[in-house]
Formats: structure tokens, sequence, C-alpha cells
């Protein structure tokens, strides 16, 4: 098997060498992509998608297709980590750690022991639990919050200024794991379940390609929102707008889930039992 990839790696990059003299050279301003596209995309970006930046143009309508696989792929990778990392073998119970919450002693039960599990002064822990430190916890809460809300801002506002889905989802994404490196995994937990974050990666993709079959169903081509223009009462150019925005959420939540998923995979080796 070894030998047969490396044959085959070998060909396939042999035929790319191939190939790599017909390919332009860097910034050659006389290049098809310089000489037809750009030109295009640039003049009339504003006036097809009523958005002033034309990279969002470009990539969120002129180039749906790609992005739409961008975002497809995203979400493959974070299942194929997911299955990667993920175990599920059954804590040991031979040991069991307990918070004292008043006074935050920690308490061992030893096998065979009588557990607090009916107190409300004890939480269960685990060997990896974060202790509590009043300034970073407070310092934390105060700034995801802040950290969320521009991550929503980037991503409504990718129409006119840098920004989009994919910034917008890494920014939320980092706004969850900082709360989790501040606080503890099972707080997140409480919060956000490994089962919601899976069902976001989808539902973002989702909202991807669900629009452009929308644009089929009313009798338009797929990811040409001008033919939402009817159910959302605007004109088409406003509709292109519009689905834009759309489509940004769904990168943005697709992005969002798949950054945590990898976290909570990551920091806890799988098991989702660790405070990190």
């Amino acid at each position: 098997m070894r030998a047969l990839a490396l044959i085959t790696v070998l060909m396939v990059g042999g035929l790319l060498f191939y190939g790599l003299p017909d390919f332009p050279d860097w910034g050659d301003p006389v290049s098809p992509a310089s000489t037809h596209l750009s030109p295009f995309y640039i003049e009339q970006g504003a006036a097809d998608t009523h958005a002033p930046n034309v990279v969002t143009a470009v990539l969120a309508y002129y180039r749906g297709y790609d992005t739409m696989f961008e975002a497809a792929v995203i979400f493959s990778a974070g299942l194929a980590c997911f299955f990667l990392l993920r175990t599920f073998q059954q804590k040991s119970e031979e040991t069991r750690l307990y918070r004292h919450i008043p006074t935050g002693v920690t308490l061992r039960i030893e096998e065979g022991g009588k557990t607090p599990a009916g107190s409300e002064e004890f939480e269960p822990i685990d060997s990896h639990w974060v202790p509590y430190d009043m300034i970073i916890n407070m310092t934390c809460r105060l700034i995801v919050p802040f950290v969320q809300l521009f991550a929503l801002y980037v991503i409504a506002h990718g129409h006119y200024s840098p920004g989009g889905g994919f910034q917008g989802g890494v920014l939320f994404g980092a706004a969850i794991i900082l709360f989790a490196i501040s606080h503890d995994l099972r707080s997140v937990f409480r919060r956000l379940q490994e089962k919601a974050v899976m069902f976001l990666s989808a539902v973002g993709v989702l909202i991807y390609a669900g629009t452009g079959v929308v644009c089929l169903v009313l009798g338009g081509n797929f990811l040409d929102y001008s033919f939402l223009a009817g159910m959302l009462g605007v004109d088409a150019v406003m509709a292109r707008s519009h689905g834009i925005l759309i489509i940004e959420i769904g990168v943005g939540l697709a992005v969002m889930a798949v950054m945590v998923m990898l976290y909570y995979n990551l920091s806890s080796a799988g098991r989702h039992d660790e405070g990190l």
C-alpha cells in the first residue's frame, strides 16, 4: 500500500509540474484573470450585490459554489477529527473528587465510600479541575460578551468592511474557548453541549445549501439570490445582499461549532471529563 501511495503521489505531482509552465506568471497584468474577471468584479460587484466590499461579493455571490464547498470541507474535517479523537470509554469510579463550594476544599472519595451527591455544597470535579481565580474569571466574564458582540458585527458587516462568516465564526468560537480556559470544560458543557455543537455545525452548512435550494424552488439558479426578492419583499439587487448575509450566518455557525468541537476533544483527549 505504501508503494502504491508513493507511486500515486509521484504521478500526480509530475502532472502538476508538467502543467505548471502553462500558468501565467505571478501578478501578470495580461493574464485572463486580470483582463476579464477582475475588472468585471470591481466594476459590477457593488451594482450587482449592493456590497461595497468586493471580496465579500466575489466569495459569497460570484464564487458562491466555491465558498459553500469550503464550508462543507470545514464541517467534514471537524467530523473526521471527531471520529478520530472522541473516545467513549467509561470513566473509572475507583476514586471520585468533589469540591466544597464555600471553601474550595477538594474531597477525595475512595471506592465504596459515601459520596455527597445530594449536597448542594459539593460539586463533582476531576483531577484536571481548574481552581477558581476571581481576577481571571471576572475579567473573562467581562471580555467574552464583547468578543461575541464583535463576532456578530463582523458577520453582519462583512458586506461593507473586512469580515464575514469565516472571521466572525472564528471570533465567536474563540470567545467560547476563552470562557472554557478561564473556567473549566464542565462549565461550558452546561451552556453548550456536545450534541448542540454537532447540530450547529451541520445547520450552518444546511443554511448555505438550503438558500441555494430555495432559489431553485423559486425558479432561479442555485445560489442566485435575486430570486429571493419576492420572498423578502425587496428588489433583485437588495435580495442578493440579503442572500449574502444569510449564507454568511450559516458559514459563521459552521466555523464556530467546528472550532468548539475541536477544542472539546483536544483539551480532554476525547474524553470530555477534564477541566481544561
